[in-house]
């Protein structure tokens, strides 16, 4: 028997943040899948969905950039492409998998305890980054089990997004730019080498269809800060482990034996996701014979996990205590010194700055 797909429509585009009745528990975790779109994104979102199995096991949001004072019928043009339950996302709405939901056209939308959480958006002129917002929180919520989509667009929305998801150990795809009638979007994000995979949409849904089987996917999970050694979806082998260590620091020239286990794990699987790999014996086979990849999974274990004002509240809590307290501090004489330790691409140095600089105000001159 054919099901047919169905459109569920909110009672208003933007409700109250009402907590949500059924929070997702860390241990219940699916992969999510954000796909953000601009112009062209129509027939990209098309040929994905066509593409795309019912059964999945994941979830699938969809962020597209959409006029602020119109009603989207993006919902109703999705629910033909797929047997999937297509939905207008409402304020408090809990994610379930093998479901479709698709942001309201006057918000900007964010994930929190497993259920979604909307903000009317801003009345004024410049980007309207939903994409970039969306994706980050996805990724601070779900972990590794987030998955990014950058389709046909233009502008560079959902590239810092992508980068936010593969830096919590998610994966990434991006539309071939020759297939997307707008190629500004996936272009950046591909210039900014945050793309594990660079596939037309129906080749990104095919791609997604193994993923969720390999064991990176699959695995026990316990949040996006999950013990892997313990796990029976990924059995980790100690003399597996040594060599995968041993010819990253051979391949690096960085000894990591003392670094924490748990990310070399992620990082290391996430890279079979990526290579076609099944066990951590054959990605240490693999090497072996392919120098290059130590240099690869160098690079997931040191990526930046960084941006600017990452964590607001700390940011808040410099200019209402600590800044006060150093101005009353007479020995400083008019110098104010600061260090950001291991401060990666230097966006928390130059936040700090922003911010010393905002509180001083026309005092700054003196310093």
């Amino acid at each position: 028997m054919t099901t047919k797909s169905r459109v569920t429509k909110p009672a208003s585009p933007v409700q109250a943040n009402l907590p949500a009745q059924n929070v997702v528990a860390k241990n219940d975790f699916f992969p999510v899948v954000v796909i953000g779109a601009s112009a062209g994104g129509l027939e990209a979102y098309t040929d994905f969905f066509h593409t795309l199995p019912v059964e999945m096991g994941m979830a699938f949001v969809l962020v597209q950039h959409l006029d602020p004072t119109h009603q989207s019928l993006l919902p109703e043009i999705i629910a033909k492409s797929t047997k999937m339950p297509v939905e207008t996302v409402r304020a408090g709405v809990t994610l379930r998998p093998n479901r479709v939901y698709v942001i309201p056209h006057d918000a900007l939308m964010e994930i929190a305890d497993g259920a979604f959480k909307l903000t009317p958006r801003a009345r004024k002129p410049g980007q309207h980054l939903a994409i970039n917002f969306f994706m980050r929180s996805l990724a601070e919520a779900w972990g590794s089990r987030a998955i990014g989509i950058v389709l046909s667009g233009t502008g560079a929305d959902g590239t810092l997004g992508l980068e936010s998801i593969k830096s919590e150990g998610g994966i990434t795809f991006v539309q071939e730019p020759a297939s997307a009638k707008f190629d500004g979007m996936p272009r950046s994000a591909i210039e900014s080498g945050c793309a594990d995979f660079v596939l037309e949409p129906g080749e990104i849904a095919k791609e997604l269809r193994r993923i969720q089987l390999h064991p990176y996917v699959r695995r026990e999970h316990s949040g996006k800060d999950a013990v892997w050694a313990g796990s029976e979806a990924i059995p980790v082998r100690p003399e597996e482990f040594t060599t995968i260590l041993d010819q990253l620091r051979r391949g690096s020239g960085v000894d990591f034996s003392q670094y924490r286990p748990n990310t070399i794990h992620r990082r290391a699987m996430r890279r079979m996701v990526i290579l076609k790999l099944e066990s951590l014996g054959d990605y240490g086979k693999y090497m072996k014979e392919n120098p290059e990849e130590c240099q690869n999974l160098y690079d997931d274990v040191l990526i930046p996990v960084t941006s600017f004002f990452r964590d607001l509240e700390t940011f808040e809590a410099l200019k209402t205590h600590v800044y006060p307290a150093i101005l009353k501090d007479k020995g400083n004489k008019g110098t104010i010194r600061m260090w950001a330790p291991g401060c990666s691409t230097g966006e928390e140095t130059y936040s700090l700055a922003m911010t010393l600089l905002e509180f001083l105000g026309d005092r700054a001159a003196s310093y």
